[in-house]
């Protein structure tokens, strides 16, 4: 009786009306991580803003850079002048000539959702790529290499319907202007997710960096502007706010694999789930319920077997 029960409350939370689910965010998807299996889509396919969200790909662009060249990531760059905008956020208060680590800079820019860092890296990044590549990559800007690079990274993942202007998230005044889906995000998000070291930068609630300025060493204690790091399995990953993009989250939760034996072999299965929301009016309180109902739609689909995909995302 107790798990007829439970298979109704599930039913009734896959088949909220529209009008309920419109009054969550404008946007949002629930997908299974190792498959990417779609539990639950509203509106995933529309072209939005994404704000911050963006900086997921400036992280995983920077960690694959490194990874590809063996750069190590303790290293101190510049902050280039270029990195200084007159819209972005800048909460350490960086200026042209400070050094920073490639780390430190991705804590930042991934944990205070930190533009200047975004940029620094976007920049320096993007100097390298433009140095190594042939054709039209190399008659660039360093930021628009890099920019070009994240597109790149979108194509190769198959979303179909994002495009990068910046590093940033931030909507230019002028120009094209930024977009991408909840599904393309949920996409974005289980790339770098499946990355240990992109993990570890989004799981950290609090994290102290360091910077020097004019030979004198400085530190700055960030802290992550996703609140929800840290509970009911939640290791990551990113906040967005804009006025056009409106309050954004992308968030990953895990819980223990499940593991069967039959016979002598032991199957292992890894539990997680991806959400990204897009304009909601409080995304922490709609990011808790749509956890509980991706769980509840999760646990609904293994029962079955994990069917496939049969609709496209």
């Amino acid at each position: 009786m107790v798990a007829l029960v439970r298979t109704s409350i599930l039913l009734v939370a896959a088949l909220l009306p529209i009008g309920v689910k419109a009054q969550l965010a404008a946007a949002y998807v629930l997908a299974d991580h190792t498959s990417g299996y779609i539990l639950e889509s509203y509106k995933g396919d529309q072209k939005r803003q994404i704000a911050s969200l963006t900086k997921i790909a400036t992280a995983k662009v920077v960690l694959d850079w490194a990874a590809s060249t063996g750069t190590d990531l303790s290293q101190l760059i510049s902050v280039p002048p270029q990195a200084i905008r007159p819209y972005g956020t800048n909460p350490i208060g960086l200026q042209p000539d400070d050094q920073m680590s490639y780390r430190d800079l991705i804590y930042s820019a991934m944990m205070e959702s930190d533009g200047t860092a975004a940029y620094a890296l976007a920049y320096t990044v993007g100097a390298s790529l433009r140095a190594r590549a042939a054709g039209s990559l190399s008659e660039l800007g360093a930021t628009e290499a890099f920019v070009t690079q994240m597109n790149a990274l979108a194509r190769q993942l198959g979303m179909e319907k994002t495009l990068f202007v910046n590093p940033d998230g931030i909507e230019p005044e002028k120009g094209p202007q930024p977009y991408s889906t909840a599904a393309d995000v949920v996409k974005l998000v289980a790339y770098a997710m499946n990355d240990a070291g992109f993990r570890f930068y989004v799981s950290q609630k609090e994290r102290k960096v360091n910077f020097s300025r004019g030979g004198q060493n400085l530190g700055y204690l960030l802290r992550n502007t996703n609140e929800l790091v840290g509970s009911n399995g939640i290791d990551g990953v990113k906040t967005g706010t804009t006025a056009r993009a409106g309050q954004c989250i992308a968030l990953s939760s895990q819980r223990d694999p499940e593991i069967r034996k039959e016979g002598e072999t032991t199957y292992v299965t890894p539990r997680r789930v991806d959400i990204v929301i897009l304009g909601a009016a409080d995304r922490f309180s709609v990011a808790q319920q749509l956890l509980g109902r991706a769980w509840g739609l999760y646990d609904q689909w293994a029962a079955a077997g994990r069917p496939t995909q049969t609709s496209k995302h």
